[in-house]
């Protein structure tokens, strides 16, 4: 490999290999194999790291070779299944996995530093082999890869970021009267002191670009885990108004987090979900929110109040119901994705424990 790989060879080295069923959580730097394998139809998207994993199990004591593609930053999502299913029960996995922050976790995003610095030892800590892939060093890889196989041991094949290059066109995307822009300043429209909690990728920057205030706590990592804190906010503050602006990759993700914020009964959570239908931030990969029934689920969950709108002309008016409906509210916006309208990380502007800080002054300025 001299650069970039092209997606093409990678995907026709692991077929080479045997892998005949790909599972995984999007990374935009294997956004093309991803592709690739997804259009071939042999592609299945995964909630979390953890499901894939065990998904891929399922495939391997079926007889089907598998690979996961994931990153590092959804490890700890991999970890229970990996060392309670993949390892005792000795089923042979193949994990493609990027390296953010790796090696130099000051060249990336600030919330991939820690697992950065600790994902092979981690590795070596389980005693599971893997390799680091090096320019021409595809076929040596999965020559190891191989071998881990033939002892039933899993193996991961660790990728360096800007490794593997592009599919060769963009995947086609959903069509919507909504866009993730006119959801978020909607939103912000009808703020004023609530706490607000901002999900990772594309919606934090949004929230960020519409309006810095110290009352959001932009959330960057820990995919899934928006709900979650909202909750906390909620049951610590009952006399407040919180705000959860999440994604549907997200919100899948953790999904039982749902059933969890329903029973709280927290009468001023807001769990606002745009649903674009697919991982915007890491290349529009598909997930697997368009076969849902978002009014069916959130009853079903149990929130109290749910609501849906995929019109920009009713905008307006579902958010102001949302903000001021009893709870646990559930409003989903269903958006277009834009994947070209990127705006900086609030981490571009301060350090995430500033932001932290800030946000924990906010949220003591009025008392439960």
């Amino acid at each position: 490999m001299s650069g970039v790989l092209p997606a093409e060879s990678f995907v026709k080295e692991l077929r080479a290999y045997g892998t005949r069923r790909v599972t995984g959580v999007p990374c935009g730097h294997l956004a093309g194999p991803w592709t690739l394998f997804d259009r071939a139809g042999d592609l299945t998207p995964a909630a979390s790291e953890g499901a894939a994993l065990a998904l891929a199990a399922g495939w391997e004591l079926a007889g089907e070779q598998a690979a996961v593609l994931c990153q590092n930053s959804g490890f700890g999502n991999l970890v229970n299944p990996l060392t309670s299913l993949v390892l005792p029960y000795r089923v042979s996995v193949l994990v493609v996995m990027t390296l953010r922050g790796w090696p130099d976790p000051g060249e990336d995003e600030a919330q991939h530093a820690v697992m950065g610095s600790a994902t092979l030892s981690m590795l070596a800590g389980f005693g599971i082999p893997h390799t680091v892939l090096r320019p021409d060093g595809l076929g040596e890889a999965l020559d190891d890869a191989a071998r881990a196989r033939a002892k039933n041991d899993p193996f991961f094949l660790l990728v360096p970021r800007k490794s593997i290059g592009k599919a060769a066109e963009k995947e086609p995307v959903r069509e919507s009267g909504l866009t993730r822009a006119a959801a978020v300043a909607a939103l912000f429209e009808q703020l004023t002191d609530e706490l607000l909690v901002t999900t990772t990728g594309y919606l934090s920057r949004q929230a960020h670009h519409e309006r810095d205030r110290p009352e959001t706590f932009y959330m960057q990592g820990s995919m899934g885990h928006a709900a979650a804190i909202g909750l906390g906010l909620a049951t610590a503050r009952p006399g407040r108004r919180v705000v959860v602006l999440d994604g549907d990759g997200a919100f899948l993700m953790h999904l039982g987090t749902g059933s969890t914020v329903a029973a709280s009964g927290a009468a001023q959570l807001v769990h606002v979900v745009v649903d674009n239908g697919c991982y915007e931030s890491t290349g529009c990969q598909r997930s697997t929110s368009a076969g849902l029934d978002w009014d069916s689920l959130g009853g079903g969950l149990g929130y109290r109040t749910v609501l849906t709108c995929d019109d920009e002309s009713t905008l307006t008016v579902k958010v102001r119901a949302a903000l001021s409906a009893p709870g646990p509210v559930l409003c989903v916006l269903k958006a277009a994705p834009t994947p070209d309208e990127v705006h900086p990380r609030a981490s571009a502007a301060m350090g995430l424990d500033a932001v932290a800080e800030r946000f924990r002054g906010a949220a003591a300025g009025q008392a439960s």
